[in-house]
């Protein structure tokens, strides 16, 4: 175990939670494994994670913030965000579990509720845009509507190949887009 660090730990730790996430899921995150693992004192996380809670919010801020970055350098399109949320979670798999675990994040932290949101955003406004973007009350409902139709989409796409319930297709951008494809707006 080493008994000196350097570099940046905060960052280290956060990578190698991302990975012990992503190897056994969520609840098998703790404070002391992330220790061992990262060659550190057992106490050594504290200082930047005081609780396990600290830690998973930190965590799914960071994927939170990724996914807002990675979506808006695609542009607006909604079909191209789509597929760059389900390839995005097959990459970030560790981030991803834990950003959609809220009972083990502080779900009112500023960082983490204001990267949900502007991840969020991004969607709707794919959303609007593709169903022409009208800004009346009854369309911004419909809207809403559709926005988490898109996302339902996505996320239970990525969630089936993250769950192993089927398998990752070896052209997972194609098939993806393909997926993606079926999405329609304010057609009934």
């Amino acid at each position: 175990m080493a008994n000196y660090h350097h570099g940046d730990l905060r960052r280290e730790l956060l990578a190698e939670a991302a990975r012990i996430a992503a190897e056994s899921g969520p609840d098998a995150l703790t404070l002391r494994e992330l220790a061992r693992r990262a060659g550190v004192s057992h106490a050594a996380p504290v200082h930047h994670f005081p609780t396990r809670r600290d830690l998973m919010t930190a965590l799914a801020e960071e994927g939170f913030t990724s996914l807002s970055e990675t979506l808006s350098s695609t542009g607006g399109d909604i079909y191209e965000h789509g597929v760059t949320y389900v390839t995005w979670a097959l990459e970030h798999p560790g981030h991803y579990a834990v950003m959609w675990t809220p009972r083990l994040t502080d779900e009112q932290h500023p960082g983490l509720a204001a990267a949900r949101v502007a991840t969020w955003r991004i969607l709707e406004e794919s959303v609007s845009r593709a169903r022409g973007g009208n800004a009346d009350e009854a369309d911004e409902s419909t809207a809403r509507e559709s926005a988490y139709a898109a996302f339902a989409i996505v996320h239970g796409l990525a969630g089936i190949w993250l769950s192993g319930a089927t398998p990752v297709p070896p052209d997972v951008d194609a098939r993806a887009r393909e997926i993606v494809g079926h999405l329609t707006f304010g057609h009934r």
